[in-house]
C-alpha cells in the first residue's frame, strides 16, 4: 500500500493520466492528483516523473516495502529538502522549519554556504546554509530503506540543434506548445488571475488566458514603473488592471518577512516587491499565472547576446545569472575564507554535460539547473505560499523546454534582440510594439533606496552589530557601504547581499 506523506504542486496532465490510471476525474482538484501519485507510482515506481507534466514535489511511503520515495520536478519549481539525523532517520519534506522542528535536527550555520552567497545571492547547488541539510535536486527521487539513502537522476536538460527549421516554423511550434500548455494549467472550476509586467513574456501568458485581471507593481516614479506600460497591454486585451504600489517604507519593512518565510537568504532585490505583489493578489484571488521560464529557454537575458565572444573561457567564470563578489573580494571581508568553496565548481559538473555545444546552450544550462532552481523558482514557490496564493508558471514545462533544446542558437539571440523566435510566436497574439519590447528586467529603485538614510537605518544597524562580527571584518563592510553612500551606486548590490544574510542570521540563529 502506498500512503502520500506529502505533496505539493499541480499536474497538468491529469485527464490523460486519470483515464490511464482508473482515477475518478469528479474527485476534488487535489485529492484527484493525490490519487494520480499513488496509481503512478504504483505503475511506473521510480520511472513516476517521466509521465507527469507539471509543477510537483512529493513523498511516498511504501507499507509493504517499509520505503520511503521522494521525488522533485523536472525544474525544481517546488523546493524538497532532507536530512539523515544521528540516529539514522530521514527527516524530509518543502518546508525547511518543518524539518527544523523535528527531533533529531541539529541547527549549525553551514559558513561554506556564505561566502559562495556573498557571489550568487542565493544558496546554489545542493547544500543549504545548515548544516547536513540538503536539497532534493530538480530531475531527482530519492529512496530511504533500512536506514540508507539513495538518489537517482531521472531527467537532465539536453540540447540537440536541429538546422531543418525556419524561425517562422519555430514560433508556429512554440506558439502552438503554449496554447496548448495554457489549456491544461487549471480546471474548469478554477479561476485565475495574471501577474503582468511590461514584458514580453507575461503580456504572452495573458493574451493566452482566459484571466480577466491582471496585476501589476507600480512606483511613484515614472522611470522605474512598468505598470503603466503593463496598463497598456492590459487596455490591449480588454483586461482589467490591479496595480500594487510599492513605497521605499512598505519595501523595508517586508525584508524580515521574506528572509523568514523564504527560510534561506535571497539577495534578489526584486524578491521584496514579489512577496508584496503576493500578498496584495491575494487578497482578491488565489490562483494566479506568471511567466518564469521563457528567458532561460529561449535566450531571453542581454548578457547571452555576449555568448559567442566567451567562447570556451565561459566556462572558467560563468556560474549563472549573478556573481557579484569576487574571490579577493570575499577574502577582503570575511573574517574566515575557505579556498576550497569556489562557486564555479557548482558549475563545472554542467560543463561536462554540455560538452560540445555552443556557448548560448552552455549558459543557458547553467542557469536552467542552478539559477531557476536557487533563485527564481525558490522565490515564487515561497512568497506565493507565504500569502496563500497559488502560482502557475505555464512557460515551465517540458514540453515549451523541449523546443528550446531542439532550437539553433541563432532563433534565440542575434545582434539585434533575444528571445528572437519566442517573441516572434507571442507577436502572433501581441502587437509587435510589445511582442518586441526591449527586455528592462523586474526594476527596483533599492539602488537609489538604500542610500537614503530614511530607509537604511537597520542597514546601519546590522553592519556594525556582534552577530555581523562573527563573519565580517567590520572596517571593510562599512567601508563598502560608505563608498556606495559616497555616490558609488554600483556597490548596492554587494550591500545587500551581506544586509538580506544578516537579516535572516538574526531570525534564524540569534533571537
Amino acid at each position: 500500500m502506498i500512503e502520500i506523506k506529502e505533496y505539493r504542486g499541480h499536474i497538468r496532465n491529469w485527464k490523460a493520466l486519470c483515464e490511464e490510471l482508473s482515477v475518478d476525474m469528479s474527485l476534488e482538484d487535489k485529492k484527484r492528483e493525490r490519487e494520480i501519485v499513488v496509481k503512478a507510482y504504483e505503475k511506473w515506481g521510480r520511472d513516476i516523473a517521466d509521465h507527469l507534466y507539471g509543477m510537483f514535489a512529493f513523498s511516498l511511503w511504501d507499507t509493504d516495502e517499509k520505503k520511503l520515495f521522494c521525488c522533485r520536478d523536472h525544474f525544481g519549481t517546488k523546493p524538497f529538502f532532507y536530512y539523515v539525523t544521528d540516529d539514522n532517520r530521514l527527516l524530509c519534506g518543502s518546508s525547511i522549519r518543518k524539518i527544523m522542528s523535528e527531533q533529531g535536527f541539529k541547527k549549525e550555520l553551514n559558513t561554506d554556504m556564505l561566502q559562495l552567497y556573498l557571489s550568487l545571492t542565493y544558496a546554489a547547488g545542493e547544500d543549504t546554509f545548515f548544516k547536513g541539510l540538503k536539497k532534493l535536486m530538480p530531475g531527482h527521487w530519492l529512496e530511504f530503506k533500512d536506514g540508507k539513502l539513495t538518489t537517482g537522476r531521472y531527467w537532465t536538460p539536453t540540447f540537440c540543434p536541429d538546422e531543418s527549421k525556419s524561425l517562422e516554423d519555430w514560433a508556429d511550434e512554440i506558439h502552438s506548445t503554449v496554447q496548448s500548455v495554457m489549456k491544461e494549467v487549471k480546471t474548469e472550476n478554477e479561476t485565475a488571475e495574471s501577474f503582468l509586467s511590461g514584458g514580453v513574456d507575461s503580456s504572452y501568458v495573458l493574451a493566452l488566458s482566459d484571466a480577466n485581471i491582471c496585476d501589476s507593481c507600480g512606483y511613484d516614479e515614472e522611470r522605474f514603473d512598468e505598470s503603466r506600460v503593463a496598463a497598456k497591454t492590459a487596455e490591449l486585451l480588454g483586461r482589467k488592471q490591479a496595480v500594487c504600489l510599492i513605497t521605499p517604507e512598505r519595501y523595508f519593512e517586508t525584508v524580515p518577512y521574506v528572509m523568514e518565510n523564504m527560510e534561506q537568504p535571497l539577495g534578489d532585490a526584486s524578491a521584496i516587491v514579489f512577496a508584496i505583489a503576493c500578498r496584495a493578489t491575494a487578497e482578491h484571488t488565489k490562483l494566479c499565472y506568471s511567466g518564469e521560464g521563457a528567458d532561460e529557454f529561449f535566450g531571453g537575458y542581454n548578457m547571452y547576446r555576449n555568448a559567442k565572444r566567451y567562447g570556451d573561457n565561459l566556462k572558467t567564470f560563468y556560474v549563472g545569472n549573478t556573481n557579484i563578489m569576487k574571490e579577493d573580494e570575499k577574502k577582503k571581508i570575511l573574517k574566515y575564507y575557505n579556498e576550497n568553496v569556489l562557486p564555479i565548481d557548482i558549475a563545472k559538473p554542467i560543463y561536462e554535460e554540455t560538452e560540445g555545444l555552443d556557448s548560448l546552450a552552455k549558459m543557458s544550462d547553467v542557469d536552467i539547473q542552478i539559477w531557476l532552481e536557487g533563485d527564481i523558482y525558490l522565490n515564487v514557490d515561497k512568497m506565493s505560499e507565504a500569502a496563500g496564493l497559488e502560482i502557475r508558471m505555464p512557460l515551465t514545462d517540458r514540453r515549451v523546454f523541449d523546443i528550446a533544446s531542439r532550437m539553433p542558437s541563432r532563433f534565440k539571440v542575434n545582434e539585434e534582440n533575444n528571445k528572437v523566435a519566442f517573441r516572434t510566436a507571442a507577436a502572433k497574439v501581441l502587437p509587435e510594439e510589445i511582442a518586441f519590447r526591449k527586455k528592462l528586467g523586474f526594476i527596483v529603485p533599492i539602488r537609489i533606496w538604500l542610500a537614503d538614510e530614511r530607509y537604511n537605518k537597520d542597514v546601519v544597524e546590522k553592519f556594525n552589530s556582534d552577530y555581523a562580527a562573527e563573519f565580517f571584518k567590520l572596517d571593510e563592510i562599512n567601508a563598502i557601504f560608505k563608498e556606495y553612500i559616497d555616490g558609488n551606486s554600483d556597490l548596492w548590490r554587494k550591500v545587500w547581499t551581506i544586509y538580506t544574510f544578516l537579516v535572516w542570521y538574526e531570525i534564524y540563529f540569534v533571537k
